[in-house]
């Protein structure tokens, strides 16, 4: 592992209805649920960890889902869009699997020189399968109804919608060490060069677009991935050298975090890779139990009659 950022580590989300989410993101797009545990903050509220077999960074959709949320908007400074690596031939597959599952979807389309079929989940996020022209060799979670030759790999990319690039960009460039790598219209992408997958950002400059509110089927925040505190730190730093706000570094049970608002708004985390999700489940059982933070668990009985029903 490089002392680079190594792309992106999750993107966390809001939704509405606990088991609609759980029932769309593991039975339509067949992705594994590899932690269900608690909100930090609101231990009422499930915390979803949605990836690939092994639960690797760079695969890991998270999701507070909030019942009865209202919805929120998308627009700028906000992650607007999660693009997922999928084979270009499996997008057929897609296309049908949606229609027959009544999942909302728009024609297939090229940019960047890529296919990509976009949909929406059942709270309306936005998500996209980008048939890659990169080679994805990430282990795809299958079940009976998606297999490995269609399963999503993990991430391809996130968007970002500014009225501004250029500050946000500077953050990318010259502190996480990405570059520039092409443009199109006003959709600008960026890579870093630390890691084959889950590597791009693009940006969108809106410059008259509103201003985007969290709510149910937004993006809250976008997590880089570092390998360990020591990288972690150094990168808080220089972060702090720019005249950002930063947090302390907060123990998430299976990874550390530091939290900042990036000049266009949008919330960045930047999680390590230690110590990983089978610090309390072996990977065979990823996601089967409920787990819950350590201060909560004398209160484990009254947190599971509080939780929403999703079995």
């Amino acid at each position: 592992m490089t002392n680079k950022i190594t792309g992106i580590h999750h993107i966390t989300a809001i939704a509405g209805n606990a088991k609609r989410n759980l029932d769309f993101y593991t039975r339509v797009l067949g992705l594994r649920m590899v932690k269900r545990t608690v909100n930090f903050d609101d231990p009422g509220t499930y915390h979803f960890y949605y990836g690939n077999a092994n639960g690797t960074p760079g695969t890991i959709l998270t999701f507070f889902p909030w019942e009865g949320v209202v919805s929120g908007r998308t627009g700028t400074g906000m992650a607007t869009e999660i693009g997922y690596s999928v084979s270009k031939s499996s997008l057929p597959f897609w296309v049908d699997r949606f229609r027959e599952l009544h999942v909302p979807q728009s024609e297939t389309a090229e940019r960047m020189g890529e296919i990509l079929l976009p949909f929406r989940d059942p709270d309306g996020l936005k998500i996209s399968l980008i048939g890659s022209n990169d080679i994805d060799d990430r282990q795809p979670w299958t079940t009976p109804q998606v297999p490995a030759a269609d399963a999503t790999k993990g991430f391809h990319s996130v968007t970002l919608t500014l009225r501004e690039i250029g500050p946000t960009a500077e953050i990318l460039t010259d502190v996480l060490g990405y570059r520039q790598e092409r443009r199109e219209g006003n959709r600008y992408r960026f890579r870093t060069d630390a890691v084959a997958t889950a590597a791009i950002v693009d940006m969108v400059e809106e410059p008259k677009e509103g201003r985007g509110l969290d709510g149910g089927g937004t993006n809250h925040h976008v997590a880089f991935r570092v390998a360990n505190e020591e990288m972690q730190m150094a990168f808080r730093e220089k972060i702090l050298s720019r005249g950002l706000h930063i947090t302390p570094k907060i123990n998430r049970d299976y990874f550390y975090s530091v939290y900042f608002r990036e000049p266009g708004g949008v919330l960045f985390e930047l999680a390590t890779d230690n110590p990983g999700f089978t610090v309390d489940e072996p990977l065979d059982q990823l996601g089967t139990q409920l787990k819950l933070p350590g201060q909560y668990e004398s209160m484990r009985k009254e947190i599971e009659k509080s939780l929403p029903a999703i079995s």
